[in-house]
């Protein structure tokens, strides 16, 4: 049993360290999945263009930007025309201020400086 007492902190301290590199990839996860759950992906895709512009170009385009995220968040709440083409993006009802900041920073997090 004096054995049990010291594995229990040792395994917990090993699922710990399993899943702190594996933060970045949760993230993105998260991000994916919100954007899923609130139906952005009926006109968005990470990389590929459907009827809106993928969320890499919106990263690429505001890289930099202070004030990209609530820029963003604006634009997914209350819509736009004429940013990215004839088709303008609806407003957002569903989409909480707070989610609209978390969609925004999540569509930032994927420029990638190649």
């Amino acid at each position: 049993m004096r054995i049990l007492q010291y594995w229990r902190p040792l395994t917990f301290a090993g699922v710990l360290a399993c899943t702190l590199p594996a933060q970045p990839a949760m993230a993105q996860a998260v991000g994916l999945g919100m954007a899923q759950a609130k139906h952005c992906v009926a006109c968005h895709r990470v990389e590929k263009k459907v009827v809106g512009p993928p969320f890499k170009a919106i990263a690429q385009r505001f890289k930099g930007e202070a004030s990209a995220i609530p820029h963003l968040a604006q634009r997914i709440r209350e819509g736009s025309r004429g940013q990215w083409g004839a088709i303008g993006m609806p407003r957002q009802d569903d989409v909480t201020q707070e989610e609209a900041e978390q969609l925004a920073a999540w569509i930032l997090s994927l420029y990638r400086d190649d």
